[in-house]
């Protein structure tokens, strides 16, 4: 992905967030009951969420009862962080560009990315993270991934809508089970700043009819930048599946991956 791409993609979440908020699926319980143990979490720890969106990892956080500073880059979507986390003064919310922010009272214990790590600068990253966390400070970095498994028929078959109507699209792609771990945790080695990294995985499953899923789709960064009419042609061809092939409901399977590690 290019500097410009990146630039042009991370931009397009803030257009909807209330659509956002309603369609993104959350986050697996146990994944914050994990990174409590492995980052040693309670009510003093400082933790740093960067790309809170509309604060799905931003509640469970809140919960645990962490110092919790909430960035993103989008305006609406922290207007909606804010009204959904109101109840919790331990959060403060900030509308910055990771890569721009620079706060104003000390480290952190612990810094969380969950959907976002990957939109951030690659040359900024992890230099910064390890810069703004205390000395075994924790970097956990949570991803979520569309495996095989759930309706699995329907995905092939989806996949020829999306060769007719996004030509960049590569031809035959098939679900895997693969995550893809070797290049993240090589991206924790390059930097030198952390030690070893572990991984937790979560795998679940959720169910759509045809409008709940282009809702979703509608909330995918590649979507949103197609042009309207190819857009709107592969919604169709996707919604005629789902309504006329697969008895109106299709399942997706998800796995969802936290690693983490400690700055030496």
């Amino acid at each position: 992905m290019t500097d410009t791409n990146r630039e042009t993609l991370r931009t397009t979440f803030g257009q909807d967030a209330e659509l956002y908020d309603r369609c993104r699926p959350t986050y697996p319980t146990k994944l914050f009951t994990d990174l409590a143990d492995l980052a040693d979490l309670d009510s003093r720890s400082r933790v740093l969420e960067i790309g809170c969106g509309t604060g799905q990892a931003t509640l469970p956080l809140a919960q645990l009862g962490c110092d919790v500073v909430a960035m993103d880059l989008s305006p609406d979507m922290i207007a909606r962080t804010r009204r959904n986390l109101a109840q919790f003064p331990n959060v403060t919310v900030v509308a910055a560009a990771f890569e721009d922010w620079q706060p104003s009272n000390g480290t952190f214990d612990a810094i969380v990315s969950a959907t976002a790590f990957h939109w951030l600068d690659p040359d900024v990253r992890m230099i910064k993270a390890a810069d703004l966390l205390r000395p075994g400070g924790s970097l956990g970095i949570v991803s979520t991934h569309h495996i095989a498994g759930g309706t699995n028929a329907f995905f092939a078959d989806a996949q020829r809508c999306y060769e007719r109507f996004d030509p960049t699209t590569p031809p035959d792609m098939r679900l895997t089970t693969d995550d893809e771990t070797s290049e993240e945790a090589a991206e924790f080695d390059r930097s030198v700043r952390f030690g070893p990294v572990q991984f937790r995985r979560y795998e679940w499953q959720q169910t759509y009819t045809a409008p709940e899923y282009v809702n979703l789709l509608m909330t995918y960064s590649g979507n949103r930048a197609m042009a309207p009419q190819a857009r709107s042609g592969l919604f169709a061809c996707i919604s005629h599946l789902i309504d006329d092939v697969y008895n109106g409901a299709i399942t997706k399977q998800y796995r969802t991956r936290l690693a983490i590690a400690h700055k030496t």
